[in-house]
Protein backbone atom coordinates (compact mmCIF):
# COMPACT_ATOMS: atom_id res chain seq x y z
CA UNK A 1 0.00 0.00 0.00
CA UNK A 2 3.20 2.47 0.33
CA UNK A 3 3.65 2.16 -3.60
CA UNK A 4 -0.31 3.06 -3.92
CA UNK A 5 0.22 6.38 -2.21
CA UNK A 6 2.77 7.53 -3.96
CA UNK A 7 0.75 6.89 -7.31
CA UNK A 8 -1.94 8.70 -5.82
CA UNK A 9 -0.11 11.41 -4.87
CA UNK A 10 1.92 11.68 -7.79
CA UNK A 11 -1.16 11.62 -10.10
CA UNK A 12 -2.67 14.09 -8.81
CA UNK A 13 0.10 16.38 -10.83
CA UNK A 14 -1.25 15.26 -14.09
CA UNK A 15 -4.86 14.62 -13.65
CA UNK A 16 -6.18 18.08 -13.21
CA UNK A 17 -4.25 19.07 -16.35
CA UNK A 18 -6.54 17.29 -18.46
CA UNK A 19 -9.20 18.93 -17.10
CA UNK A 20 -8.32 22.47 -17.94
CA UNK A 21 -11.01 22.63 -20.41
CA UNK A 22 -14.04 21.85 -18.19
CA UNK A 23 -12.19 23.75 -15.29
CA UNK A 24 -12.36 27.13 -17.55
CA UNK A 25 -15.78 26.74 -18.81
CA UNK A 26 -17.19 25.48 -15.27
CA UNK A 27 -19.62 27.75 -13.26
CA UNK A 28 -16.19 28.57 -11.19
CA UNK A 29 -15.66 30.71 -13.97
CA UNK A 30 -11.86 31.44 -13.59
CA UNK A 31 -9.84 33.89 -14.85
CA UNK A 32 -7.04 32.43 -16.86
CA UNK A 33 -4.35 33.41 -13.85
CA UNK A 34 -7.00 31.34 -11.46
CA UNK A 35 -6.97 28.84 -13.82
CA UNK A 36 -3.00 28.64 -13.86
CA UNK A 37 -2.97 28.45 -10.04
CA UNK A 38 -5.50 25.62 -9.85
CA UNK A 39 -2.86 23.91 -11.25
CA UNK A 40 0.55 25.00 -9.86
CA UNK A 41 -0.99 25.50 -6.11
CA UNK A 42 -0.49 21.85 -5.80
CA UNK A 43 2.98 21.47 -7.03
CA UNK A 44 4.34 24.79 -5.64
CA UNK A 45 3.38 23.91 -1.94
CA UNK A 46 4.43 20.25 -2.68
CA UNK A 47 7.72 21.51 -3.59
CA UNK A 48 8.33 23.54 -1.24
CA UNK A 49 7.76 21.56 1.65
CA UNK A 50 9.22 18.40 1.10
CA UNK A 51 12.77 18.70 2.78
CA UNK A 52 10.73 19.78 6.27
CA UNK A 53 8.00 17.08 6.11
CA UNK A 54 11.03 14.45 5.68
CA UNK A 55 12.89 15.74 8.47
CA UNK A 56 9.41 16.25 10.51
CA UNK A 57 9.13 12.26 9.82
CA UNK A 58 12.65 11.30 10.62
CA UNK A 59 12.19 13.28 13.87
CA UNK A 60 8.48 12.16 15.17
CA UNK A 61 8.43 9.00 13.03
CA UNK A 62 7.38 8.30 8.75
CA UNK A 63 4.10 6.14 9.95
CA UNK A 64 2.74 9.63 11.59
CA UNK A 65 3.89 11.34 8.80
CA UNK A 66 2.55 8.94 6.40
CA UNK A 67 -0.66 9.24 7.97
CA UNK A 68 -0.93 13.21 8.69
CA UNK A 69 -0.45 13.28 4.82
CA UNK A 70 -3.49 11.31 3.62
CA UNK A 71 -5.54 13.20 6.32
CA UNK A 72 -4.69 16.58 4.50
CA UNK A 73 -4.87 14.89 0.91
CA UNK A 74 -8.25 13.94 1.67
CA UNK A 75 -8.84 17.35 3.77
CA UNK A 76 -7.81 18.95 0.39
CA UNK A 77 -9.59 17.12 -1.84
CA UNK A 78 -13.40 17.16 0.30
CA UNK A 79 -12.85 21.24 0.24
CA UNK A 80 -12.31 21.32 -3.68
CA UNK A 81 -14.67 19.11 -4.88
CA UNK A 82 -17.47 21.31 -3.84
CA UNK A 83 -15.93 24.44 -4.68
CA UNK A 84 -18.04 27.31 -5.21
CA UNK A 85 -15.25 29.92 -5.81
CA UNK A 86 -12.01 29.36 -7.81
CA UNK A 87 -9.64 30.47 -4.63
CA UNK A 88 -11.47 27.93 -2.12
CA UNK A 89 -10.15 25.73 -5.45
CA UNK A 90 -7.03 26.93 -5.06
CA UNK A 91 -6.81 26.24 -1.45
CA UNK A 92 -7.89 22.71 -1.45
CA UNK A 93 -4.90 22.16 -4.19
CA UNK A 94 -2.28 23.76 -1.94
CA UNK A 95 -3.70 21.16 1.03
CA UNK A 96 -3.35 18.24 -1.26
CA UNK A 97 0.40 19.39 -2.21
CA UNK A 98 0.88 19.67 1.61
CA UNK A 99 -0.13 16.43 2.19
CA UNK A 100 1.49 14.98 -0.25
CA UNK A 101 4.58 16.48 0.73
CA UNK A 102 4.18 14.48 3.76
CA UNK A 103 3.41 11.04 1.74
CA UNK A 104 6.44 10.95 -0.83
CA UNK A 105 9.28 11.19 2.03
CA UNK A 106 7.84 9.12 4.13
CA UNK A 107 7.02 6.22 2.04
CA UNK A 108 10.37 6.24 0.66
CA UNK A 109 12.11 6.28 3.89
CA UNK A 110 9.72 3.46 5.70
CA UNK A 111 11.38 1.32 2.51
CA UNK A 112 14.39 1.97 3.59
CA UNK A 113 14.25 1.44 7.15
CA UNK A 114 12.13 -1.79 6.75
CA UNK A 115 14.17 -3.43 3.37
CA UNK A 116 17.49 -5.33 4.06
CA UNK A 117 20.56 -3.29 2.59
CA UNK A 118 20.92 -5.84 -0.20
CA UNK A 119 17.45 -5.68 -1.34
CA UNK A 120 17.20 -1.47 -1.76
CA UNK A 121 17.87 -1.09 -4.72
CA UNK A 122 15.16 -3.18 -5.79
CA UNK A 123 12.37 -1.63 -4.00
CA UNK A 124 13.35 1.61 -4.56
CA UNK A 125 12.91 1.02 -8.54
CA UNK A 126 8.97 -0.30 -7.45
CA UNK A 127 9.22 3.36 -5.55
CA UNK A 128 10.31 5.14 -8.67
CA UNK A 129 7.88 2.59 -10.66
CA UNK A 130 5.07 3.64 -8.47
CA UNK A 131 5.65 7.23 -9.29
CA UNK A 132 6.02 6.76 -13.07
CA UNK A 133 2.60 5.07 -12.85
CA UNK A 134 1.14 7.97 -10.98
CA UNK A 135 1.38 9.83 -13.86
CA UNK A 136 -0.32 7.18 -15.80
CA UNK A 137 -2.74 7.10 -13.40
CA UNK A 138 -3.58 10.66 -13.69
CA UNK A 139 -3.42 11.33 -17.42
CA UNK A 140 -6.04 8.30 -16.81
CA UNK A 141 -8.06 9.33 -14.17
CA UNK A 142 -8.35 13.05 -15.18
CA UNK A 143 -9.00 12.13 -19.24
CA UNK A 144 -12.36 9.74 -17.84
CA UNK A 145 -13.05 12.75 -15.02
CA UNK A 146 -13.29 15.15 -18.39
CA UNK A 147 -15.21 12.92 -20.83
CA UNK A 148 -17.57 10.80 -18.45
CA UNK A 149 -18.08 12.62 -15.34
CA UNK A 150 -17.07 16.16 -13.96
CA UNK A 151 -14.14 17.27 -12.80
CA UNK A 152 -15.83 17.35 -9.01
CA UNK A 153 -15.91 13.58 -9.15
CA UNK A 154 -12.41 13.40 -9.14
CA UNK A 155 -11.90 14.92 -6.05
CA UNK A 156 -14.96 13.07 -4.56
CA UNK A 157 -13.22 10.14 -5.28
CA UNK A 158 -9.73 10.89 -3.65
CA UNK A 159 -11.59 11.01 -0.01
CA UNK A 160 -12.32 7.65 0.40
CA UNK A 161 -9.51 6.27 -1.25
CA UNK A 162 -7.03 8.17 0.87
CA UNK A 163 -9.48 6.90 4.00
CA UNK A 164 -9.17 3.25 2.92
CA UNK A 165 -5.27 4.08 2.83
CA UNK A 166 -4.88 5.48 5.67
CA UNK A 167 -6.88 2.20 7.38
CA UNK A 168 -4.64 0.01 5.72
CA UNK A 169 -1.26 2.01 6.74
CA UNK A 170 -2.75 2.21 10.36
CA UNK A 171 -3.06 -1.67 10.60
CA UNK A 172 0.23 -2.85 8.04
CA UNK A 173 2.53 -0.57 8.60
CA UNK A 174 4.81 -1.00 11.81
CA UNK A 175 5.88 2.32 13.47
CA UNK A 176 9.62 3.26 13.42
CA UNK A 177 10.84 4.72 16.61
CA UNK A 178 11.13 8.91 16.58
CA UNK A 179 14.08 10.09 16.60
CA UNK A 180 14.50 13.32 19.21
CA UNK A 181 18.32 14.72 17.70
CA UNK A 182 16.79 14.51 14.32
CA UNK A 183 16.90 18.04 13.21
CA UNK A 184 13.67 19.72 12.23
CA UNK A 185 15.24 23.27 12.26
CA UNK A 186 12.05 25.31 12.33
CA UNK A 187 13.54 28.54 11.47
CA UNK A 188 15.72 26.75 9.12
CA UNK A 189 12.77 25.17 7.41
CA UNK A 190 10.79 28.39 7.34
CA UNK A 191 13.57 29.82 5.27
CA UNK A 192 14.27 26.83 2.98
CA UNK A 193 10.39 26.54 2.26
CA UNK A 194 10.33 30.04 1.47
CA UNK A 195 13.34 29.95 -0.93
CA UNK A 196 11.92 26.89 -3.27
CA UNK A 197 8.36 28.18 -2.73
CA UNK A 198 10.01 31.28 -4.41
CA UNK A 199 12.17 29.47 -7.03
CA UNK A 200 9.33 26.82 -8.27
CA UNK A 201 6.66 30.18 -8.52
CA UNK A 202 9.07 32.04 -10.60
CA UNK A 203 9.59 28.99 -12.58
CA UNK A 204 5.86 28.44 -13.37
CA UNK A 205 4.86 31.43 -13.71
CA UNK A 206 7.66 32.74 -15.96
CA UNK A 207 5.79 32.00 -19.05
CA UNK A 208 2.71 33.31 -18.10
CA UNK A 209 4.10 36.80 -17.03
CA UNK A 210 7.33 36.94 -19.22
CA UNK A 211 10.78 35.80 -17.92
CA UNK A 212 12.04 39.69 -17.60
CA UNK A 213 8.99 40.79 -15.76
CA UNK A 214 8.76 42.35 -12.25
CA UNK A 215 6.64 39.44 -10.58
CA UNK A 216 8.86 36.94 -12.09
CA UNK A 217 12.38 38.92 -11.05
CA UNK A 218 11.21 39.33 -7.45
CA UNK A 219 10.92 35.63 -6.86
CA UNK A 220 13.72 34.46 -8.01
CA UNK A 221 15.96 37.65 -6.33
CA UNK A 222 13.78 36.38 -3.31
CA UNK A 223 14.50 32.70 -4.05
CA UNK A 224 18.43 33.01 -3.90
CA UNK A 225 18.56 35.87 -0.86
CA UNK A 226 17.11 33.37 1.10
CA UNK A 227 18.38 30.40 -0.14
CA UNK A 228 21.96 32.12 0.48
CA UNK A 229 20.27 32.92 3.97
CA UNK A 230 19.54 29.65 4.90
CA UNK A 231 23.43 28.33 3.42
CA UNK A 232 24.62 30.61 6.09
CA UNK A 233 22.32 30.03 8.92
CA UNK A 234 22.77 26.39 8.55
CA UNK A 235 26.88 26.34 8.24
CA UNK A 236 26.27 28.07 11.91
CA UNK A 237 23.28 26.28 13.26
CA UNK A 238 24.85 23.26 15.95
CA UNK A 239 21.64 21.09 13.92
CA UNK A 240 20.26 22.42 10.93
CA UNK A 241 17.72 21.33 8.87
CA UNK A 242 20.10 20.74 6.02
CA UNK A 243 23.80 21.03 5.90
CA UNK A 244 24.74 22.48 3.00
CA UNK A 245 27.82 20.92 3.46
CA UNK A 246 26.47 17.53 2.04
CA UNK A 247 27.09 18.78 -0.97
CA UNK A 248 30.07 18.65 -1.36
CA UNK A 249 29.84 14.81 -2.43
CA UNK A 250 30.00 14.67 -6.26
CA UNK A 251 27.75 11.98 -6.21
CA UNK A 252 25.54 13.70 -4.35
CA UNK A 253 25.38 16.75 -6.43
CA UNK A 254 25.18 14.50 -9.76
CA UNK A 255 22.08 12.24 -8.19
CA UNK A 256 20.11 15.65 -7.85
CA UNK A 257 21.17 16.77 -11.12
CA UNK A 258 20.17 13.46 -12.56
CA UNK A 259 16.90 13.34 -11.14
CA UNK A 260 15.83 16.64 -11.79
CA UNK A 261 17.36 15.93 -15.17
CA UNK A 262 15.40 12.78 -15.89
CA UNK A 263 12.16 14.89 -15.29
CA UNK A 264 12.75 18.00 -16.96
CA UNK A 265 12.65 15.78 -19.93
CA UNK A 266 9.35 13.86 -18.63
CA UNK A 267 7.77 16.76 -17.86
CA UNK A 268 8.31 18.81 -21.26
CA UNK A 269 6.62 15.79 -22.88
CA UNK A 270 3.43 15.53 -20.58
CA UNK A 271 2.85 19.44 -20.80
CA UNK A 272 2.29 18.97 -24.66
CA UNK A 273 1.25 15.51 -24.87
CA UNK A 274 -2.37 16.07 -24.31
CA UNK A 275 -2.08 19.25 -26.21
CA UNK A 276 -0.84 17.50 -29.40
CA UNK A 277 -3.18 14.60 -28.67
CA UNK A 278 -6.33 16.51 -28.93
CA UNK A 279 -5.20 19.46 -31.03
CA UNK A 280 -3.09 17.52 -33.74
CA UNK A 281 -4.57 13.93 -33.60
CA UNK A 282 -8.43 15.00 -32.20
CA UNK A 283 -8.72 13.07 -29.43
CA UNK A 284 -11.06 12.74 -27.40
CA UNK A 285 -10.17 13.51 -22.83
CA UNK A 286 -10.56 10.06 -22.27
CA UNK A 287 -8.36 8.54 -25.77
CA UNK A 288 -5.53 11.49 -24.56
CA UNK A 289 -5.88 9.83 -21.16
CA UNK A 290 -5.33 6.12 -22.39
CA UNK A 291 -2.53 6.93 -25.26
CA UNK A 292 0.16 7.87 -22.79
CA UNK A 293 -0.07 4.27 -21.39
CA UNK A 294 3.03 3.26 -23.99
CA UNK A 295 5.00 5.69 -21.58
CA UNK A 296 4.90 3.27 -18.32
CA UNK A 297 5.75 -0.24 -20.20
CA UNK A 298 9.34 0.87 -19.75
CA UNK A 299 9.20 2.14 -16.40
CA UNK A 300 7.27 -0.74 -15.13
CA UNK A 301 9.69 -3.49 -16.94
CA UNK A 302 13.04 -1.98 -16.91
CA UNK A 303 13.57 -0.26 -13.15
CA UNK A 304 14.54 -3.60 -11.78
CA UNK A 305 16.86 -4.62 -14.54
CA UNK A 306 18.18 -0.88 -14.13
CA UNK A 307 18.56 -1.39 -10.25
CA UNK A 308 20.81 -5.12 -11.10
CA UNK A 309 22.82 -3.20 -13.93
CA UNK A 310 23.60 -0.60 -10.91
CA UNK A 311 24.59 -2.95 -8.66
CA UNK A 312 27.48 -4.96 -11.17
CA UNK A 313 29.06 -1.75 -12.79
CA UNK A 314 28.05 1.30 -10.74
CA UNK A 315 25.79 3.86 -11.51
CA UNK A 316 27.25 5.80 -14.43
CA UNK A 317 26.53 2.94 -17.38
CA UNK A 318 22.19 3.05 -16.32
CA UNK A 319 21.93 6.95 -15.55
CA UNK A 320 24.47 8.07 -18.65
CA UNK A 321 22.71 5.44 -21.08
CA UNK A 322 18.52 6.36 -19.48
CA UNK A 323 19.37 9.99 -19.72
CA UNK A 324 20.88 9.59 -23.60
CA UNK A 325 17.65 7.26 -24.12
CA UNK A 326 15.15 10.23 -22.71
CA UNK A 327 17.17 13.20 -24.62
CA UNK A 328 16.83 10.36 -27.80
CA UNK A 329 12.98 10.05 -27.09
CA UNK A 330 12.46 14.07 -27.51
CA UNK A 331 13.90 14.37 -30.29
CA UNK A 332 11.98 11.71 -31.80
CA UNK A 333 8.89 13.24 -30.91
CA UNK A 334 9.61 16.24 -32.00
CA UNK A 335 9.23 15.51 -35.71
CA UNK A 336 5.48 14.16 -34.89
CA UNK A 337 3.11 15.58 -36.75
CA UNK A 338 -0.70 15.54 -37.09
CA UNK A 339 -0.02 12.86 -39.92
CA UNK A 340 2.08 10.85 -37.76
CA UNK A 341 0.22 7.50 -36.95
CA UNK A 342 0.08 7.20 -33.12
CA UNK A 343 2.14 3.73 -33.37
CA UNK A 344 5.10 5.23 -34.39
CA UNK A 345 4.41 7.76 -31.45
CA UNK A 346 4.21 5.50 -29.24
CA UNK A 347 7.14 3.73 -30.13
CA UNK A 348 8.92 7.22 -29.37
CA UNK A 349 7.45 7.64 -25.78
CA UNK A 350 8.27 3.84 -25.50
CA UNK A 351 12.27 4.87 -25.91
CA UNK A 352 11.62 7.33 -23.14
CA UNK A 353 10.02 5.03 -20.87
CA UNK A 354 12.85 3.02 -20.94
CA UNK A 355 15.57 5.36 -20.73
CA UNK A 356 13.64 6.46 -16.86
CA UNK A 357 13.32 3.06 -16.10
CA UNK A 358 17.00 2.29 -16.67
CA UNK A 359 18.64 5.86 -15.06
CA UNK A 360 15.83 6.26 -12.07
CA UNK A 361 16.59 3.85 -9.44
CA UNK A 362 20.01 4.14 -9.40
CA UNK A 363 19.83 8.20 -9.26
CA UNK A 364 17.22 7.73 -6.49
CA UNK A 365 19.54 4.91 -4.50
CA UNK A 366 22.81 7.88 -4.85
CA UNK A 367 20.39 10.49 -3.20
CA UNK A 368 18.84 8.53 -0.34
CA UNK A 369 22.05 6.70 0.25
CA UNK A 370 24.24 9.95 0.89
CA UNK A 371 22.92 10.93 4.21
CA UNK A 372 22.37 8.05 7.32
CA UNK A 373 20.06 6.11 7.86
CA UNK A 374 18.43 8.14 10.81
CA UNK A 375 17.83 11.31 8.07
CA UNK A 376 16.11 8.79 5.31
CA UNK A 377 13.09 11.33 5.21
CA UNK A 378 15.48 13.79 4.50
CA UNK A 379 17.02 12.14 2.03
CA UNK A 380 14.01 11.29 0.06
CA UNK A 381 12.74 14.72 0.55
CA UNK A 382 15.71 16.24 -1.11
CA UNK A 383 14.89 13.79 -4.03
CA UNK A 384 11.37 14.20 -4.67
CA UNK A 385 12.33 17.88 -3.88
CA UNK A 386 14.75 17.86 -7.13
CA UNK A 387 12.61 15.84 -9.31
CA UNK A 388 9.79 17.97 -8.97
CA UNK A 389 11.86 21.76 -9.94
CA UNK A 390 12.85 19.40 -13.06
CA UNK A 391 9.22 19.24 -13.75
CA UNK A 392 9.10 22.48 -12.83
CA UNK A 393 11.70 23.61 -15.11
CA UNK A 394 10.60 21.28 -17.90
CA UNK A 395 7.05 23.12 -18.18
CA UNK A 396 8.45 26.42 -18.04
CA UNK A 397 10.85 25.51 -20.98
CA UNK A 398 8.04 24.38 -23.21
CA UNK A 399 5.58 26.59 -22.07
CA UNK A 400 8.09 29.57 -22.70
CA UNK A 401 9.21 28.26 -26.31
CA UNK A 402 5.37 27.28 -27.18
CA UNK A 403 4.66 30.96 -26.12
CA UNK A 404 6.96 32.82 -28.35
CA UNK A 405 6.68 30.24 -31.50
CA UNK A 406 2.49 30.60 -30.97
CA UNK A 407 1.87 33.83 -30.18
CA UNK A 408 -1.09 33.45 -28.30
CA UNK A 409 -0.32 30.43 -26.52
CA UNK A 410 -1.70 26.80 -27.08
CA UNK A 411 -5.04 28.08 -27.83
CA UNK A 412 -3.11 29.59 -31.07
CA UNK A 413 -2.59 25.89 -31.86
CA UNK A 414 -5.77 24.24 -31.32
CA UNK A 415 -7.24 26.36 -34.76
CA UNK A 416 -3.92 25.53 -36.51
CA UNK A 417 -2.60 22.20 -35.60
CA UNK A 418 0.52 22.10 -38.11
CA UNK A 419 1.39 25.64 -36.32
CA UNK A 420 1.21 23.42 -32.83
CA UNK A 421 3.40 20.71 -33.65
CA UNK A 422 5.60 22.92 -35.53
CA UNK A 423 6.14 25.16 -32.08
CA UNK A 424 5.96 21.47 -30.22
CA UNK A 425 9.13 20.47 -32.36
CA UNK A 426 11.13 23.35 -31.72
CA UNK A 427 10.57 23.07 -27.93
CA UNK A 428 10.78 19.25 -27.31
CA UNK A 429 14.20 19.82 -29.27
CA UNK A 430 15.47 22.67 -26.99
CA UNK A 431 14.80 20.77 -24.16
CA UNK A 432 16.65 17.56 -25.13
CA UNK A 433 20.11 19.94 -25.61
CA UNK A 434 19.38 21.14 -22.23
CA UNK A 435 19.57 17.66 -21.31
CA UNK A 436 22.09 16.26 -22.98
CA UNK A 437 24.38 18.75 -21.64
CA UNK A 438 22.99 18.33 -18.51
CA UNK A 439 23.65 14.52 -18.87
CA UNK A 440 27.37 15.22 -19.31
CA UNK A 441 27.29 16.80 -16.46
CA UNK A 442 25.98 14.25 -14.74
CA UNK A 443 27.93 11.18 -15.96
CA UNK A 444 31.19 13.26 -15.23
CA UNK A 445 30.14 13.50 -11.36
CA UNK A 446 29.88 9.87 -11.30
CA UNK A 447 33.41 9.55 -12.24
CA UNK A 448 35.63 7.86 -9.68
CA UNK A 449 38.57 10.35 -8.77
CA UNK A 450 41.85 9.73 -10.42
CA UNK A 451 43.65 9.13 -7.12
CA UNK A 452 41.17 6.96 -6.12
CA UNK A 453 41.42 4.96 -9.44
CA UNK A 454 45.46 5.00 -9.17
CA UNK A 455 45.00 3.42 -5.66
CA UNK A 456 42.35 0.49 -7.01
CA UNK A 457 44.81 -0.09 -9.81
CA UNK A 458 47.75 -0.06 -7.79
CA UNK A 459 45.95 -2.44 -5.69
CA UNK A 460 45.50 -5.25 -8.39
CA UNK A 461 49.00 -4.63 -9.53
CA UNK A 462 50.17 -6.00 -5.72
CA UNK A 463 47.38 -8.78 -6.09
Amino acid sequence: MLYTCVLIAQGMVAAVNLLIPQLAASALHPSPGELLWAVDAYVIVFAALLIPAGALGDRYGRKGALLSGLALFAAGAALSAPARDPAVLIAGRGLCGAGAALIMPATMSVLVHLTPPARRPQALATWTLSAGLGGLAGNVGGGLAGEFLTWRALFWAVVPLAALLALAVARAVPRTAPRPDAAVDPLGALILAGALFSVVYGIIEGPAYGWSSAQVLIAFGAGAALLAAFAGYALRAARPLLDPRIFASRRLRAGALGIGAAFFGLFSLFFVNAQYLQYAKGFSPAQTGFAIVPLTVGMALVPRFGARLQQRTGPRLPVGLGLVLIACGLLLVSTVGARTPYPVYACYLLVMSVGTGLCAPSLTMTVVSALPAHQAGLGSGLNTAAREIGAALGVAVVGTVLASRLHGGPAAGAVHAAGFTDAMGVALRTVAAVLLVASAAVVSGFREPRERRSAAAGGQGAS
